[in-house]
């Protein structure tokens, strides 16, 4: 069983189908999820999307990628863009992938939809898991041989099978909300993206040349918890509310009162010592929540799932030397993208108006080719756990002959 119809749940019923499983998809929501919010799909993403028969089914959605720092005035100056890291990013949403994803589920997996566990117990033969149906308020406990939590951050699966939520979240101290522009905002131009950052604050519009621009706002909090007693809207109209907005901005904030589909949550990484217990596996953000500011979670979640499923055919009989094998793999790679995600988060949202000048001279110096070799360095992080075929390299570390080439 696979719970959560995201990119990693759909990736690794896909790819658990072609190994010879015979998947069931649970989701809680009653259909699937359309659009969503900006992603970067990186070279070690593609690889693995590609493996899995997803990548055909893709499309850099804004290949020139022009970026520019503002302000509230309007002022544009040309800055570096997500093409500028290592592994140049297709740039889409992330509804584009799980519709990919989807493309290629096959046929005979099925999908439960308004489904959910409300209780998962487990012996070495197997695991029995009771399935809540929330429009018909049914139950049902059924038996499998594996379960793959893949339902998100705050996962059910985790919570059921490793413990309370706060033993494994940790939060950063910041709030995001992305969603979708209708149009091009105000003083800006059709395919533009741009970074208004301040001290403990910023606005992003991610532009595409075949669809609407989404928003991310992200800020500085004190208090978590207090977040979440007032409406997105309203908080972040009030973080902005000490100087005039500027035309772009107010146009963005007017647009947020009214949006459909807003993610608004805050940002935290899922830290565990284990990602399996059993015959309970963890995938995604579940087991590892790199945040939006790594960049790499599509990226991570595709790629859990094709070495999860290689491993698992190469140990047929073996489930517990395969989640092992799959976790000593894949846990280095994850660690990068966790400590990628902690340093970019000053990228997104610097601290101090130091750091918002030094983003400014930055994006002057970066107009020379020396600045861009240093810009380059800076970004070099994580640089072969964004492009490597980390299936291929993880499965060489364990000593395993890697699959044939894509």
């Amino acid at each position: 069983m696979v719970v959560g119809m995201g990119v990693s749940g759909i990736a690794a019923a896909t790819r658990l189908r072609a190994a010879g499983w015979m998947p069931v998809i649970i989701e809680r929501a009653a259909e699937r999820r359309r659009g969503g919010y900006f992603i970067g799909l990186f070279e070690a993403g593609m690889i693995s999307a590609d493996r899995l028969g997803i990548l055909g089914h893709l499309h850099d959605r804004n290949p020139g990628a022009l970026s520019y720092l503002i302000d509230r005035s309007g002022h544009q100056l040309r800055t570096f863009s997500m093409k500028d890291l290592p592994g140049r990013p297709w740039l889409m949403l992330r509804g584009d992938v799980e519709q990919a994803a989807f493309a290629t589920l096959p046929a005979d997996v099925e999908v439960r939809y308004s489904t959910m566990p409300t209780a998962i117990t487990q012996d070495d033969q197997g695991v029995d898991v009771t399935l809540l149906n929330s429009q018909s308020g049914d139950t049902v406990t059924e038996r499998f041989d594996l379960v793959v939590g893949a339902d998100g951050l705050r996962s059910t699966v985790r919570s059921l099978a490793f413990g309370p939520h706060e033993n494994y979240l940790h939060r950063l101290g910041y709030m995001v909300a992305a969603f979708e522009f209708p149009g091009t905002p105000a003083g800006l131009e059709p395919g533009v993206s741009v970074q208004l950052v301040e001290p403990d604050r910023a606005m992003w519009v991610f532009a595409f040349e075949d669809h609407n621009p989404t928003i991310m706002i992200s800020y500085r909090t004190d208090d978590v918890d207090a977040e979440f007693t007032r409406p997105a809207p309203e908080r972040i109209r009030e973080v902005f509310s000490d100087q005039p907005l500027g035309a772009t901005l107010a146009d963005v904030l007017g647009v947020l009162d009214h949006a459909d589909n807003v993610l608004f949550d805050s940002a935290e990484q899922v830290h565990m010592d284990r990602w399996h217990e059993g015959r309970v596996v963890l995938l995604g953000d579940s087991a590892w929540c790199v945040t939006l500011y790594a960049g790499m979670g599509v990226s991570a979640g595709l790629i859990g799932a094709d070495l999860l499923g290689e491993l698992l055919e190469r140990h047929p009989h073996d489930t517990a030397t395969a989640l092992s094998e799959w976790e000593q793999g894949l846990r280095p790679y994850v660690q990068e993208y966790q400590a990628v995600g902690l340093k970019q988060r000053a990228f997104f949202v610097p601290d101090t108006s130091g750091q918002v000048r030094l983003r400014r001279a930055m994006s002057v110096v970066t107009r020379f080719s020396i600045g861009r070799r240093v810009l380059s360095a800076i970004l070099e992080g994580a640089g072969e756990a964004r492009t490597a075929d980390i299936t291929a390299t993880a499965l060489q570390r364990l000593g395993i002959r890697p699959p044939a080439t894509v």
